[in-house]
């Protein structure tokens, strides 16, 4: 095999030429129906989703009301991804994404690796989606009078897991009553499921109805799709007006005091969490053979979807901590709780019914977004010829559009909703990054053909090292202690839920005994609560996990197993030092490099599990691209 066949690219005008041929080729051509309102109401389809209705209250009870600025930090590196969708939209105006432009920039062999990874951002990200939606509907159900039995509502994943970490709290003493409501319903769903042999039948059958729905109205049609998007846009934005509307009148300035209660780590560590609540915006990318004028809409759809959202997401987390403390907002649905808290019942209905409208219409752009990325690949012959089937009455992909079905709702009756979530993080960000490092390949070639849209040039020379400067000054003064524990790899002493759940029956007892023995007038026979209560006092949780009578693995991460977890940063900070290299030979243009840095950041902050699911992910797809793809390739073939 030729090895620099590997990185064979397409020109711009050789893409454009073959949209022009499709329909002599036997592939009709896709519906023109999207104006620039359109996208940008796509765009907030996409967005505002699992985000406002989920992951926010986390992120606030880390951060407190200065989780504002986590927000405002996502939509600035998010911009700065969005331009460099833009220019490459603008420049390549076809149904391809990010896999398109990286065939562009870098050759085949990349733009397979974005093309699979993109699986990971459309298909993973509905899954999350699906299985979120299943829990707000089965909540509305609930409240309505009408229970669904536990094992029909929730994956196999989460009520096998639930049902050993909630046996083990039992052991340690915590009664059935006093464990957390998640953990609660996973031993009930795990218990009381129906069993072959002793397989438990436990699948999330709301999760696969609501993808059998969606799949089927993508199926039919854009201009269906389009008119479905913009209703449920315009149900949720004014729910949303109407909480911040109602909401303003119980905020107290007090609950606003600390406004940074955790310093700048526990505004950061709701990265992951926020930066779900953005991905979307670039789905509208994947519409651009049905836009109207796609150089001149696409990149103003993405803008005003992000900049009305940010809007949205900074006005909701100030009235969700100025109604209630920061502390109390660690649920799955803080719009409703907050309202619940202070006895607005019918507000909590509302919010209910909207968010089951926001995720259908996430599901609905998500959904779109999968096909037409494996219609351009099978255009380019890197999947078969059947998946670039355009359907002749309704103009959609429809082969593609069918198999995206199957490949969400399968693993949505089964898989895990962090795992996922993480998985779909993951796969947007590399995509981000890729598409950001295009735009800096190319931004000195003069033979590419050019948008009508360009990003505003900034010489990153001298400003790209200074920022570098300025970012180690506050990590050696400010955050002096933690930047020192992450270099000379300090151990780290585990929470109190991972001890007790990784203590076998006995070893459970011997530390509640020696708890006891040195707190006699203790009267709680929950381990789990009593090791909390000590952690209140970072000093004194300390000395007490290190004389407990168990092995030092048990109470403290460290070496190789805390180090492994670092690696990702690690990977950054050198990354760093050769983009500031690259963009002092390059004179690189310093909204996409930063665009790139702030992705890499974001990635960094994911676990190294996600990072190696990841790779194994990549490892399958690229066994696919050397059986088929690449031998099938019409580069190859020409």
């Amino acid at each position: 095999m030729n090895f620099s066949n590997l990185f064979r690219k397409k020109t711009v005008q050789d893409i454009l030429n073959q949209v022009a041929k499709n329909e002599a080729d036997g592939h009709q051509a896709l519906g023109k129906h999207l104006t620039a309102r359109d996208l940008t109401a796509f765009g907030i389809a996409a967005i505002i989703g699992a985000g406002i209705f989920s992951t926010i209250g986390k992120a606030s009870a880390d951060g407190g009301p200065a989780v504002i600025f986590l927000f405002i930090f996502t939509a600035i590196a998010c911009s700065f991804a969005a331009f460099a969708y833009a220019e490459f939209a603008s420049m390549v105006p076809v149904s391809g994404s990010a896999y398109t432009y990286s065939y562009v920039a870098f050759g085949e062999i990349i733009a397979w690796i974005i093309g699979w990874a993109l699986i990971m951002e459309y298909a993973i990200g509905n899954i999350t989606v699906a299985i979120s939606w299943s829990d707000y509907f089965t909540g509305l159900l609930e409240s309505g009078g009408i229970h669904l039995p536990q094992w029909v509502q929730m994956d196999y994943l989460t009520a096998s897991n639930g049902f050993k970490d909630a046996t083990a709290l039992m052991q340690g003493g915590k009664s059935f009553e006093n464990l957390s409501e998640g953990l609660q319903a996973a031993y009930t769903a795990w218990t009381t499921a129906p069993t072959i042999g002793s397989f438990h039948l436990v699948a999330d059958l709301p999760a696969l109805l609501i993808i059998i729905v969606i799949t089927y109205l993508v199926y039919r049609g854009m201009k269906e799709s389009r008119n479905a998007s913009n209703l449920m846009v315009v149900v949720k934005l004014c729910i949303i007006l109407l909480v911040i509307a109602v909401g303003i009148f119980y905020v107290d300035t007090a609950n606003w005091h600390p406004f940074a209660p955790n310093g700048v780590s526990g505004i950061l560590k709701g990265v992951s969490a926020v930066f779900f609540a953005y991905i979307g915006f670039d789905a509208i990318s994947t519409t651009a053979e049905e836009c109207k004028d796609p150089q001149r809409d696409l990149p103003k759809g993405m803008m005003w979807a992000i900049i009305i959202c940010t809007i949205l997401y900074v006005v909701i987390a100030l009235v969700l901590t100025g109604m209630v403390n920061y502390a109390d907002l660690n649920v799955g649905d803080p719009l409703a709780f907050v309202f619940d808290k202070l006895n607005l019942k019918w507000m909590s209905g509302i919010i209910a019914v909207s968010a089951v409208v926001a995720m259908a219409s996430v599901l609905l752009v998500f959904q779109m977004g999968q096909p037409r990325i494996w219609m351009s690949m099978s255009r380019d012959g890197l999947l078969p010829k059947r998946f670039s089937k355009v359907h002749p009455k309704y103009h959609t992909p429809s082969y593609a559009t069918i198999v995206t079905g199957f490949v969400v709702a399968i693993p949505a009756l089964f898989l895990n909703l962090t795992m996922v979530t993480d998985l779909c993080s993951i796969g947007t960000l590399f995509a981000f990054v890729l598409v950001c490092a295009g735009v800096l390949v190319l931004q000195n070639k003069k033979d590419i053909p050019r948008g009508k849209f360009k990003t505003p040039y900034i010489n990153s020379k001298f400003v790209f090292p200074l920022l570098m400067l300025v970012g180690a000054f506050i990590a050696f003064t400010v955050n002096k202690q933690a930047t020192m524990d992450f270099l000379t790899n300090e151990k780290q002493v585990n929470a109190p839920a991972d001890i007790v759940t990784s203590l076998d029956k006995e070893q459970a007892k011997q530390v509640y005994a020696y708890l006891v023995a040195q707190n006699p007038t203790t009267e709680t026979t929950d381990l789990e609560a009593l090791l909390s209560s000590l952690n209140e006092n970072e000093t004194t949780y300390k000395q007490v996990v290190d004389s407990l009578p168990i092995d030092q693995s048990l109470k403290y991460e460290s070496g190789f197993s805390l180090f492994k977890h670092k690696i990702p940063m690690w990977i950054f900070l050198l990354s760093l030092v050769g983009f500031a290299i690259w963009s002092w030979k390059q004179n690189l243009s310093l909204i996409p490099l930063l665009g790139l840095v702030c992705c890499l950041y974001m990635m960094a902050e994911l676990s190294i599990w996600n990072w190696i699911y990841f790779t194994g992910w990549l490892l399958v797809g690229l066994t696919i691209y050397f059986g088929f793809s690449h031998k099938n390739s019409k580069l190859n073939k020409a």
